[in-house]
């Protein structure tokens, strides 16, 4: 089937453009502080912990950090409530303004 396109041996290529980061998937920098309330998932939870993330899912198998909650099928987050109450236990500061 021929649409009406020709082609000539030395037509140039065109290439794509590069990829670039949607912006709604770009990383939006770390908050200062957690919230009062509600859910964090694991990236913003990071930046408030002095470990890393293979240390966080080894805590939370030792049951020596919070369980997290399983949102949906892709989505993983944790209580803030249960965070705090945490750093609490530690005898640190929440980050909090108060």
């Amino acid at each position: 089937m021929n649409f009406g396109l020709h082609e000539e041996p030395n037509m140039p290529i065109t290439t794509a453009a590069p990829r670039t980061a949607s912006p709604l998937r770009a990383r939006s920098p770390a908050p200062h502080s957690l919230p009062e309330t509600g859910f964090v998932r694991e990236a913003r939870l990071l930046a408030f912990l002095p470990f890393s993330h293979s240390t966080l899912w080894r805590r939370v198998a030792a049951r020596t950090f919070p369980a997290p909650i399983k949102i949906s099928e892709r989505v993983t987050a944790w209580r803030v409530e249960d965070i705090r109450s945490w750093i609490q236990e530690q005898g640190g500061t929440d980050g909090g303004s108060g």
